[in-house]
């Protein structure tokens, strides 16, 4: 009974995003449209009450629960309350822009409140099925949000390109899951690892099931040779949709790797480390290249990720505490700076018209000199000037590569950053120096305004004072695997 207690009370987050995002939808069906103000303000309590929960009722220890299905740590704490903050200003950024495109409905909260849940529950997977089943979550709420627009044919397409490729990965990754369940006769990940400690037989099946683990989430980082979905979603999903795509599920999907690769099979590390090498080289060399060709906003961000996210393999490959701390700084900064960037986009965009060409950020100092610095704050950022958040992030994965010996890959990745601060630059001499194109007034809600610019501000603040992000992202880790 004192189990099953305990199994309740870890869950508590959990459940509540899920009865609430159920109870969105059930309010939905009885308010009219002028009252429907009501739905946005119950998803942001939702994600309110369970950052409560979840601080409330955080510990230093580990523990498990679901007969080890399930685990609370502070690495699962910490990425949830990073999960409901990025969702929280994705509910800001994106209200003004659906309302006047007729989303504005309890479907749409309700998919990214199912979603979060999705992610809380990768985040605290201990077990391959519990993990797979957080990501099929995840996975089947983003690919109904893309086609939520229904009468947009771009969105359509968008969805049924990121349907298949995402089913082709699902089952990558769980064909690879059943190999080293096979191997190890065991689904839980402490088992797995301790079968592998133990001395059990590297088979080639193991190493086998690791190459197809290692694809699928590879595909859902968007990292290089499995990225070819990521600019055609970027660009035919609605805005307020990519700014969801890109950003917080990639705190899920860190998670997954470090419960998975890290937890689970760490006696492998020397050949995942080799996996992941290759990849973090081919992500920073196609993303930085093939952005400089883009002319479409939404694209150019969409290798632009490529990019951030062979930087992040970067620390990921040095397979240390280190390394997977700098990994976990990278991936909140990128999520900062990613909103902020999205964000723009989102207050330019008005009813018929989207801010998503290069062409469209022309002449923005002139329109109004605040939101230019705003962007100005997230192109430097994103480009790695200091004394922009993006500036350490960089360094701190960059420095966990050289410490574990990859100075080579380390020349190579500063080289790549310098080239790839073109087209970044690229925008803010639009921004500064070209003659705006339109001259529409910019009109936001205020909420939006004063929380976007908190949010650029965040880049220039944290950037100087990095201590408190880079502790905290230490004590997530340390947390979890000492």
């Amino acid at each position: 009974m004192e189990n099953i207690r305990y199994d309740l009370i870890t869950a508590v987050p959990e459940m509540i995003v899920l009865g609430m995002a159920m109870l969105v939808l059930l309010v939905d069906l009885f308010l009219k449209q002028s009252n429907r103000i009501a739905i946005y303000v119950l998803a942001q309590v939702t994600l309110l009450v369970a950052a409560y929960v979840t601080f409330s009722t955080h510990t230093p220890g580990v523990g498990y629960a679901f007969t080890g299905a399930f685990v609370d740590d502070t690495l699962s704490d910490v990425l949830k309350l990073m999960i409901y903050l990025g969702t929280s200003l994705i509910f800001v950024y994106t209200r003004q822009y659906i309302q006047v495109r007729n989303m504005f409905c309890g479907e749409f909260y309700a998919l990214v409140l199912f979603s979060v849940a999705g992610m809380m529950i990768m985040v605290s997977g201990q077990s391959m099925l519990t993990l797979y089943m957080g990501l099929e979550l995840l996975s089947l709420s983003l690919y109904t949000l893309v086609a939520l627009d229904r009468d947009n044919p771009r969105a359509t397409e968008a969805a049924m390109k990121y349907f298949v490729l995402g089913a082709l990965a699902s089952g990558m990754l769980l064909y690879g899951m059943s190999m080293v369940y096979g191997m190890t006769g065991s689904l839980n990940i402490a088992d797995i690892n301790n079968a592998l400690m133990g001395g059990a037989k590297i088979h080639s099946v193991m190493i086998l099931g690791l190459v197809f683990i290692v694809a699928g989430l590879a595909f859902k980082l968007g990292a290089v040779p499995f990225q070819m979905w990521v600019p055609d979603v970027y660009e035919g999903s609605p805005t307020a949709i990519t700014v969801l795509i890109s950003s917080v599920p990639k705190l899920a999907a860190f998670a997954f790797i470090i419960r998975l690769l890290v937890q689970g099979l760490q006696t492998l590390a020397v050949d995942w480390q080799q996996m992941l090498m290759i990849m973090a080289v081919l992500s920073i060399i196609l993303g930085n290249i093939t952005a400089i060709a883009q002319t479409n906003l939404k694209r150019m961000l969409a290798y632009s990720t490529i990019s951030h996210v062979g930087f992040v393999l970067f620390g990921l490959m040095s397979a240390s505490i280190n390394g997977f701390a700098s990994a976990l700084f990278y991936i909140a900064s990128y999520v900062i700076m990613t909103l902020a960037g999205f964000g723009i986009i989102l207050l330019l965009s008005r009813k018929g018209f989207e801010a998503e060409h290069l062409d469209d950020l022309k002449g923005l100092n002139q329109r109004s000199p605040w939101y230019a610095f705003l962007m100005l704050i997230v192109m430097f950022s994103m480009a790695g000037v200091p004394p922009t958040l993006g500036f350490y992030a960089k360094f701190t994965v960059l420095q966990a590569a050289l410490q574990a010996g990859f100075l080579w890959l380390v020349v190579f990745a500063v080289l790549m950053a310098v080239i790839g601060a073109f087209y970044y630059l690229r925008v803010i001499k639009l921004m500064y120096f070209d003659e705006p194109l339109d001259h529409h007034p910019i009109q936001a809600p205020l909420d939006m305004r004063a929380v976007l610019s908190v949010n650029a501000g965040a880049l220039l603040v944290i950037g100087l004072m990095p201590q408190g992000l880079m502790s905290l992202c230490v004590y997530a880790v340390l947390g979890s695997l000492s």
